[in-house]
């Protein structure tokens, strides 16, 4: 087929798409970047297994070296596929999720499986040489060279590898997909306008100016003309004919379709995905409130209180020889709180205001900084010298591990309100106390007193609906980055 009987869009009506120059560029890049990386996971891994090769060459009681040959094959061969398999995920992310530890720790188990499956066909010691040796190795290897990516990927702010991205739909759903995309640090898309009907010149979403650069029928002019390698489509999913039109008018010029749900706030194991002959059914499992669960959750907490208790133990005599010092009044605060079903409970903190607070309250309620029903100052005169550094750094909450230890309130979990918000509530923000209050949540990891009420609220909800001891775990780790960089707290 001749140049000439190809159209503007890459295409022809006899003949398959083309691939525009710039998307190929592009394509060509994410491929020997890929390509790399693999090479460089290959190469940690072979130097790990060799290790453990080397090693077991000391041990008398060894395998012979064709057996260690073998292990070692099968140790890279079940790591790197594996690795390359995870990690397929992230590169339609550009930048997002860069460090991929998960992928790391899922194809260190998988690779230690097919080995341990070896090891029953064999009497050689094939699993312990590489557990000592080989896992430990690799594993330190691939974070290193992952933090060396990252900060080599950070100094270029990673311009040739996050996918330009051009989002479509009505504009109010365009302007909660971007929000949603610029919320979350695990994507990275670069995106170069929108296309809306009937929206000016600009749409404007949390003070990001982006460029309305045509409407929904333009879509497939635009991202060729543009190199966009991604289309977001953010509303009107239902249209099968017009997704199916746009699927095909984007062949040969964009590199990925991601439409955009309005299932917000669903964690990924709780959802699935099938097909029909012509439908693509999404299964979202419902969560789970049962007493195993609660059970599990009520195991984790008594042990980490119980851990905790030991350096809060120590600390006390100090923070209440600085609190008595400081000003007049008790080292502890109690506070009435609702828990888990409406039930009240008192809460317990280290004082960090004056004796007379919750009395010069009234006269602050009109300069009240707080989000939605909560009263918060950013500068509280009530708060005394201590109190703010106590704050700063957390340290104020301490004595509620006692309060979960008592069964009162969990190490994680929604913010425990006062008596008066909860009358405030609207009938969707009940569901909060689902589940008990926690020390520590996701609106302590995210901004604490910076959020809005709906952000704050949004927050509990999602964490209330998809809640699991892993993300506990998750939770509890990253409270602990947040109390040593502190954002929010006053």
């Amino acid at each position: 087929m001749s140049s000439a009987a190809l159209d503007l869009n890459g295409s022809s009506a006899a003949g398959a798409p083309r691939t525009m120059p710039l998307l190929a560029q592009r394509l060509t890049r994410e491929r020997r970047h890929r390509v790399g990386m693999g090479a460089t996971d290959a190469v940690v891994i072979a130097c790990a297994a060799g290790a453990a090769a080397f090693v077991s060459t000391t041990d008398p009681a060894a395998m012979p070296p064709d057996g260690r040959l073998v292990a070692a094959v099968l140790a890279c061969a079940a790591w790197w596929g594996a690795l390359v398999l995870l990690r397929g995920r992230a590169h339609r992310r550009g930048a997002g999720e860069r460090f991929e530890t998960v992928p790391i720790v899922h194809a260190t188990i998988i690779g230690i499986a097919v080995l341990a499956v070896a090891q029953q066909f064999t009497p050689e010691p094939l699993l312990r040489p590489h557990l000592l040796v080989t896992v430990p190795v690799g594993v330190a290897l691939l974070l290193a060279t992952r933090a060396v990516r990252v900060l080599v990927e950070h100094t270029r702010q990673d311009a040739a590898l996050a996918p330009r991205a051009l989002v479509t739909g009505p504009a109010g759903c365009v302007a909660d997909t971007v929000r949603a995309l610029h919320a979350d640090a695990r994507f990275a898309f670069k995106i170069v306008g929108v296309a809306v009907d009937g929206a000016g010149a600009e749409l404007v979403v949390d003070g990001h100016r982006l460029a309305v650069l045509g409407g929904t029928g333009a879509v497939a002019d635009l991202a060729r003309r543009l190199s966009v390698d991604t289309v977001i489509v953010a509303g009107g999913i239902d249209d099968a004919e017009r997704l199916r039109r746009l699927r095909w008018s984007l062949e040969g010029a964009a590199a990925d379709l991601v439409l955009a749900t309005r299932l917000a706030d669903v964690d990924r194991k709780r959802i699935d995905f099938d097909r029909t002959h012509s439908l693509a059914l999404t299964h979202v499992a419902l969560p789970t409130y049962d007493r195993s669960t609660r059970r599990a959750k009520r195991v984790l907490d008594v042990v980490v209180a119980a851990i905790a208790l030991v350096p809060v133990a120590l600390l006390t005599p100090v923070i209440a020889l600085c609190i008595t010092l400081d000003s007049p009044g008790g080292v502890f605060f109690r506070q009435k709180r609702i828990g888990r079903d409406g039930v009240a409970f008192d809460i317990l903190k280290f004082r960090t205001m004056t004796a007379d607070a919750e009395r010069d309250r009234t006269r602050l309620l009109e300069r009240n900084e707080g989000a939605g029903p909560l009263f918060k100052l950013r500068d509280d005169p009530r708060i005394t010298r201590v109190g703010a550094v106590l704050r700063r750094f957390s340290l104020d909450e301490l004595p509620q591990f006692w309060n979960v230890l008592r069964g009162d309130m969990s190490v994680v979990g929604p913010r425990p309100p006062l008596p008066d918000e909860v009358a405030a509530y609207d009938p969707d923000v009940f569901r909060r106390l689902y589940v008990q209050p926690g020390i520590t949540g996701l609106w302590q990891i995210s901004g604490r007193s910076d959020l809005s009420w709906e952000q704050s609220v949004r927050l509990d909800l999602q964490y209330v609906e998809n809640w699991s001891l892993a993300t506990d775990l998750t939770i509890i780790a990253r409270t602990a980055a947040a109390m040593v960089r502190p954002r929010g707290a006053y």
